[in-house]
């Protein structure tokens, strides 16, 4: 589907080492601010259990996972929306992300440079929050600018557009979070093209040390709070670690990962996260050719599901064929399935629920 989110944070937070251990895609990660320059971007296999367990009843010649497109985003500093450090470039590629990966350094090390001198997760949020909510306000006072001639003129949708415009430049001036306010999908809609980012769903990353991978530490509770007073969600995770465990062999990173009492990487976790922030689903398809994972919006119905394949099928669409992994793992073959009458023939509003397993039937 070609959605991304984006890794942002204050220089020398850990984003680049995150970001590396995700994709090991080897950006470049240093102890001084602004080692990232250009957006790294990365594609990041979801992982997924589900697939394996197809396996062993639709034998098959290769298996395709869903992915994500995570963009490392240079650290942003105080003024960044004022053109400070390397400032509005890099708001504008945060723009071009669907969701926000916000990490936070949650580790004290002498030898790790911090940009402030110090280690202050409260502190270090909001410097970004408010950078990005500066930003949002100078969008929405041009937009309010451009719309007011119209409104003058008694433009039904240029009125509606200013009322939402000035709506969002009233919260934004007071602080206020915009993606914890509950927005009509009208006001939704007026707002899209102007691609806010503090409208963006966030995941906060604590980067904790290897001594909090838990993530208990009285720092990563000063994010949790955070982020539950602002609409966000969290993550505690150990940059380090995790860099560590995408270099391993499988075998020996299951083994570490034992050592550590830690029952999967915390970037799957990540991931996974991620992938709920956007609001996406999966459904899968299978064969002897592929088994394949496809990602759909939680909501979305078979005819969009079957679009997401090819986009003449949602066109075209006829009926979907679909059951379930459980049916699967029970009846062992889609001909028991079958004959056990699990096999369901659904319409196009049918509402794609996670984890179908379908074949899409097509007209011309």
């Amino acid at each position: 589907m070609g959605l991304a989110a984006g890794i942002v944070g204050l220089p020398n937070v850990g984003k680049s080492t995150i970001f590396n251990a995700i994709t090991a895609a080897g950006a470049q990660s240093a102890n001084y601010p602004f080692c990232t320059i250009e957006p790294n971007v990365g594609v990041v296999d979801v992982p997924d259990p589900r697939l394996k367990v197809i396996e062993q009843f639709i034998p098959t010649e290769r298996i395709i996972p869903a992915s994500l497109k995570v963009v490392d985003i240079a650290g942003l500093v105080k003024g960044a929306s004022q053109g400070e450090g390397l400032g509005n470039k890099f708001l504008g590629n945060i723009k071009e992300c669907d969701a926000v990966l916000h990490v936070v350094r949650c580790f004290e090390k002498k030898d790790i440079i911090h940009v402030s001198g110090s280690v202050d997760p409260k502190r270090d949020m909001e410097i970004i929050e408010v950078e990005l909510a500066l930003a949002d306000l100078d969008t929405v006072e041009r937009a309010l600018d451009r719309v007011a001639k119209k409104a003058k003129g008694h433009d039904k949708d240029a009125l509606f557009q200013h009322d939402v415009f000035l709506k969002a430049k009233g919260m934004l001036e007071r602080g206020e979070s915009l993606r914890a306010h509950h927005w009509t999908k009208p006001e939704h809609d007026a707002l899209a093209p102007l691609f806010l980012i503090t409208v963006k769903p966030v995941l906060f990353v604590a980067n904790v040390g290897d001594d909090d991978l838990d993530g208990k530490s009285p720092l990563v509770d000063v994010v949790r709070e955070h982020a539950a007073a602002t609409g966000a969600e969290v993550v505690a995770l150990c940059g380090d670690i995790e860099g560590e465990l995408s270099s391993m062999e499988p075998a020996d990173r299951a083994q570490f990962l034992a050592d550590l009492g830690l029952k999967e990487p915390g970037l799957d976790r990540l991931i996974h996260q991620a992938f709920h922030l956007l609001g996406l689903s999966t459904f899968f398809t299978a064969g002897p050719k592929e088994i394949r994972a496809w990602t759909i919006h939680k909501g979305d119905t078979a005819p969009v599901a079957a679009g997401v394949i090819h986009s003449d099928f949602e066109k075209f669409f006829v009926r979907a064929e679909i059951y379930s992994l459980d049916d699967l793992v029970h009846y062992k073959n889609e001909h028991a399935i079958k004959a056990a009458g699990k096999l369901r023939s659904e319409g196009r509003d049918y509402v794609m629920r996670e984890g179908d397993i379908a074949h899409f039937l097509i007209g011309k």
